[in-house]
């Protein structure tokens, strides 16, 4: 209504504490009393008296808004099929009268079944006045196939800084209804995930990740990669040390004596155990004969007793060893035809031999027994513990505030805990308590800096496109190559340090491959060795790759978030040049030209582009 408007007074029933100038205050400390007394006041604040002036003549189509606004709109569709629905989104932003405005009308064509639009009040209560946007979405079925033009919308406003009616309008759009299949599809918001519920905080500890102390590129990681081919040349040169032993067909012999005769003994000892009196002598006879043909290099043909001991003997073997050998062999030639306590001669025999080989085997290889000796080790260890000061913001506190609904604590306490540094899991459980508060933006923005640190926790990559699925604009990314997205899938599996890591496990793999390919003795092995040792090898350029593209991802920060409820895309850094686009908090963009301080040249994610206020956004 016009006219003079008075707002009434307002009155404050209070207290007031006054001093009794009647009383001593050296009496009254004494006395316990006061010099002051309480006394009730009213405390009146005037009435205002507002004059309201009527605006000049309106135009038939005034939406009824009064002060500064835009308009803006945007097709969930440009080519469908018949009866398939549409959704046409227009918003209306900016500072002024919002809720009482007129809902805008968009002229669908005659072939079109409209249904009552969807209102989504996005505004707040500034020192500007009532800020924000007005959101409508028009959903509509085509009937019939054909091309068709849905024109501007058009809303007209009185500009209280100009002082006149102001008409602005959003762009038109060009729809091509396909041929339908024949069923007719009712009308659902398929964007809708009412239904559906952001994933739960992550609790325990977190970890502050600083950006400037990444593993990939340094001092750290060069010196593992420089540590790991120092140790494949040296396992390399053991390896072909062995191999040329290996080479060596006596010394190979003689290195492999005590294994086989090992072998020969619990094939003995099976042979004895089930009662094969003949088969059991032969098998320990040929042990004895075979160790010290092996061990002594002697050919079969010169295998004699006396042979034996003076070769045993040049090798520094005492008298009594060389006497329980040749004991062995003639209890084992004697026992095999001999009759008797059968089981009793074939243990005695074959602990002769087990024997005999032991003593000569320790003293052919170099073993000296030798008294043990304990070793104590006394570690002193000096654990600080550094208790939490009371009253201290730890995570457990702002989990618990979150957990209890007490969502606006929850924030003040992660961001006071981020100031220590960015951590993956404080900015995701920020994003899940903004999202409670109803504060999509400040959700999206939290959300986008999780993910830059963690691109493939699925949890956080859940919760931004619910978060996403609540921001005004819809803005479909712009068309690329296959192996482009394939690409960016691939990089944004982990984190760089992630790649970094996964790189030097596939160097350490593919190494290990390549000493099986050089100095395997079964084909199959070497096979594999080659062919394991190539794709490692491909994997550990690839994660290289990998962790090189999110460095660049991580450390550049060209992302940024719209904070501000409307942003016009202006064609040049002026305040009141063109523009040909608006869009709304919480969209993401990416800054093109970073060189001006207070414009920005940004890029949306469907390739427009415009000129930004830095203050109208927030860099992830």
């Amino acid at each position: 209504m016009t006219g003079k408007l008075e707002i009434p007074s307002i009155t404050f029933e209070g207290t007031v504490s006054q001093q009794n100038r009647n009383v001593d205050p050296f009496e009254a400390f004494f006395n316990g009393g006061s010099g002051y007394i309480e006394v009730k006041r009213s405390i009146k604040a005037p009435g205002i008296t507002v004059q309201v002036d009527p605006l000049p003549k309106r135009p038939a189509n005034f939406s009824g808004g009064v002060g500064k606004f835009n308009i803006s709109a945007q097709i969930s569709k440009t080519k469908v099929k018949a009866n398939d629905p549409i959704t046409v989104r227009v918003v209306v932003g900016g500072v002024g009268n919002l809720k009482l405005i007129k809902q805008p009308v968009v002229n669908f064509p005659k072939d079109f079944d409209q249904y009552d639009a969807k209102v989504m009040d996005k505004t707040k209560l500034t020192q500007s006045g009532v800020e924000g946007n007005m959101v409508y979405d028009f959903l509509a079925v085509p009937r019939n196939q054909g091309n068709y033009v849905i024109p501007a919308v058009e809303f007209v406003y009185y500009d209280v800084e100009a002082n006149a009616y102001k008409t602005i309008k959003t762009q038109s759009f060009n729809l091509e209804v396909e041929k339908g299949d024949g069923n007719a599809s009712t009308a659902i918001d398929y964007g809708d995930l009412k239904n559906k519920d952001i994933h739960p905080i992550k609790e325990g500890d977190f970890e502050v990740q600083d950006i400037a102390d990444i593993f990939y590129g340094s001092p750290k990681y060069w010196g593992t990669l420089s540590l790991l081919f120092v140790v494949f040349v040296g396992v390399l040169v053991i390896f072909r040390k062995r191999a040329i032993e290996s080479a060596d067909v006596t010394r190979l012999k003689i290195k492999k004596a005590n294994r086989i005769a090992t072998k020969r003994l619990q094939h003995a000892n099976k042979l004895m155990l089930n009662n094969e009196h003949g088969k059991f002598y032969d098998e320990v006879l040929r042990t004895l004969w075979g160790y010290v043909g092996d061990k002594l290099n002697i050919p079969v043909e010169q295998l004699s007793k006396d042979n034996i001991a003076e070769k045993l003997a040049q090798r520094n073997v005492n008298e009594d060893t060389v006497n329980m050998f040749v004991k062995a062999v003639d209890e084992c030639e004697y026992n095999r035809y001999a009759p008797g306590d059968t089981k009793g001669n074939m243990n005695q025999t074959f602990e002769a031999a087990m024997t005999a080989i032991i003593k000569i085997e320790d003293v052919l290889s170099g073993v000296k027994k030798r008294r043990p000796r304990m070793f104590f080790l006394s570690v002193l260890v000096l654990a600080w513990a550094f208790s939490v000061p009371a009253g201290a913001i730890t995570k457990k506190n702002a989990d618990d505030e979150y957990k209890k609904g007490n969502y606006v604590q929850a924030i003040r306490d992660y961001e006071e805990l981020l100031k220590k540094g960015p951590s993956v899991e404080l900015y995701y459980n920020l994003g899940n308590a903004y999202y409670r508060v109803d504060n999509i933006t400040r959700a999206v923005l939290n959300y986008e800096r999780a993910l830059k640190l963690s691109p493939g926790d699925e949890d956080i990559r859940f919760n931004l496109q619910m978060a996403r699925s609540k921001t005004i604009d819809k803005i479909t990314p712009k068309s690329e190559m296959f192996f482009v997205t394939w690409y960016k899938s691939l990089v944004n599996i982990t984190s760089v340090d992630g790649w970094a890591k996964t790189a030097m496990f596939s160097l350490a793999i593919a190494l290990v491959l390549v000493l099986c390919y050089l100095f395997g003795r079964k084909l199959i092995i070497r096979k594999a060795g080659f062919y394991g040792a190539v794709a490692f090898m491909v994997l550990f350029v690839l994660s290289n790759v990998f962790a090189y593209a999110q460095m660049q991802i991580l450390t550049q920060r060209s992302g940024a978030v719209v904070v501000s409820p409307s942003a016009a895309l202006r064609k040049t850094p002026v305040p009141n040049s063109e523009y040909n686009s608006i869009i709304h908090e919480g969209s993401r963009v990416e800054i093109v030209d970073d060189t001006m301080k207070d414009w920005k040249l940004v890029e949306l994610e469907d390739g427009r582009e415009g000129w930004m206020l830095s203050s109208q956004m927030e860099r992830i």
